[in-house]
C-alpha cells in the first residue's frame, strides 16, 4: 500500500517466520491488488491471482519467493482505490434505498409476466422496444444511458492505466451527450 518493496518483503518474512499461513498472505496480496492498485495497473490482480495459485500448489519453502515477487510488484505498481470507492458508493445508495428503476429499453422485451400471457409479453409495455445495440452504433459505443440517472460511481485517477480509462470515459460521455451528427470521435483511444 505504501509503495515500499523493502518493507513489504521484510513484513512477509516476519509473518512467515512467525508461522503465518502463506495462503493468508497470498489472500491479503490479492485484496491489495484490487483495493489499492486497482485499474491503475490491472495486471496487479493477475499477478496476485497467480501468486495465490502458486502458493497453493508449491507451498513452503519456495512459496516465499512467489510471495516476495508479488509483494514487490504490487508495492512498485501505481495505486488507485477508485474501484473500491465506486462499489462502496453504489452499495451505500442501494442500502439507503436510493434504488434506480431499470430503464425500460434495457428490460427484456420477451419476458412475459404470468398475468400478461395473453397480452404479448413485456413488449406491449415498451420493454426492449427502443433499445439500441451498442455494436450497431458508431465506434461500437452505446449512446443510451445504462444507469438511467446522472450519477457517477467510478471516478478514475490520473495514475497508471486509469489515466487512459479516464480519457476514454470522458470521450464516451461526450459522445453520449452529442447530437447524432456530432458524435465525438473515439479514434486513437485504447480501451
Amino acid at each position: 500500500r505504501g509503495s515500499d518493496p523493502d518493507a513489504a518483503v521484510y513484513w512477509i518474512a516476519r509473518m512467515l517466520e512467525g508461522g503465518e499461513d502463506p495462503r493468508f498472505i497470498a489472500r491479503r496480496l490479492a485484496i491489495l491488488a484490487s483495493e489499492d492498485v486497482g485499474n491503475a495497473d490491472p495486471r496487479g490482480i493477475m499477478v496476485a491471482a497467480a501468486c495465490w495459485e502458486l502458493v497453493e500448489r508449491i507451498g513452503l519453502p519456495e512459496a516465499r519467493i512467489t510471495l516476495s515477487q508479488c509483494a514487490i510488484y504490487l508495492a512498485c505498481a501505481p495505486k488507485s482505490n477508485a474501484s473500491y470507492l465506486a462499489i462502496d458508493a453504489a452499495m451505500t445508495d442501494v442500502r439507503e434505498g436510493r434504488t434506480i428503476p431499470v430503464p425500460v429499453y434495457l428490460k427484456d422485451g420477451n419476458v412475459r409476466k404470468a398475468s400478461q400471457l395473453s397480452v404479448g409479453g413485456a413488449r406491449g409495455y415498451g420493454a426492449g422496444e427502443t433499445y439500441k445495440y451498442a455494436h450497431d452504433e458508431a465506434e461500437g459505443l452505446g449512446t443510451q444511458s445504462y444507469l438511467g440517472v446522472d450519477r457517477t460511481y467510478y471516478q478514475p485517477t490520473d495514475r497508471g492505466h486509469e489515466r487512459v480509462m479516464a480519457e476514454f470515459l470522458a470521450r464516451a460521455k461526450a459522445a453520449r451527450h452529442a447530437e447524432p451528427g456530432e458524435r465525438a470521435s473515439l479514434d486513437g483511444v485504447e480501451t
